[in-house]
């Protein structure tokens, strides 16, 4: 009996010849990637708020866009998309905030920051994803731990920064850390209420990642 091959299905993983095979990112993957990465550009555009007295590390919108991106596209298309933003803006282009780019921004007190962003972005994929996958009850509530875990992260190498560049103790650091967290909330809630509506328009944009 002659035996006709199976064609590749569309979810994440395909069996052939007994091993599991992870789908290469299609075009639309590579779409959402450039998108995701020139949302964060934008979210660049506007105007920094200064915060602090003892350093001036600037609030943005931009960490709302990197938990967006991960609670959207998942750890690994979200790591692509916030670390070629982040390459660009090492590279030179102005794109960091207040138009600021080039590999001296390494010597900054956001350096710590800067260089979270992609481990942040697919800290909160990799957990996004398992939640998005399992169906998991109270959704928005696993959606806003996946967020916080990569807040966490993002401040833990921030103040690694402001103590490298900054010259400060660790207890100075985490002061001037701290006055980010309540904004930084804030912008968690709004990116998985964000999330939630474009899961349910979009079921499966991560399902099968």
């Amino acid at each position: 009996m002659t035996q006709h091959p199976t064609p590749l299905s569309t979810p994440a993983r395909t069996a052939v010849a007994g091993r599991s095979v992870r789908r290469r990112w299609g075009a639309q993957d590579l779409s959402l990637i450039a998108v995701f990465a020139a949302l964060l550009v934008v979210a660049a555009v506007v105007p920094p708020l200064q915060i602090g007295n003892v350093l001036s590390v600037p609030l943005t919108l931009q960490t709302l866009i990197i938990t967006l991106t991960g609670l959207l596209l998942g750890a690994g298309r979200a790591f692509a998309a916030v670390g070629l933003y982040t390459l660009l803006g090492l590279l030179g282009l102005p794109i960091f905030s207040g138009f600021r780019g080039g590999l001296a921004i390494l010597a900054g007190p956001s350096a710590g920051y800067i260089l979270s962003f992609p481990l942040a972005a697919a800290l909160v994929g990799l957990l996004a994803g398992i939640v998005i996958r399992r169906n998991l009850r109270a959704r928005a509530l696993w959606l806003g731990i996946a967020g916080i875990a990569g807040l966490l992260l993002n401040h833990a190498l921030g103040i690694v920064g402001m103590m490298l560049n900054g010259k400060l103790g660790l207890t100075a650091a985490i002061t001037a850390d701290a006055v980010f967290i309540p904004g930084d909330l804030v912008k968690i809630a709004l990116a998985v209420l964000l999330a939630l509506s474009l899961h349910r328009a979009f079921p499966q944009l991560l399902r099968n990642r």
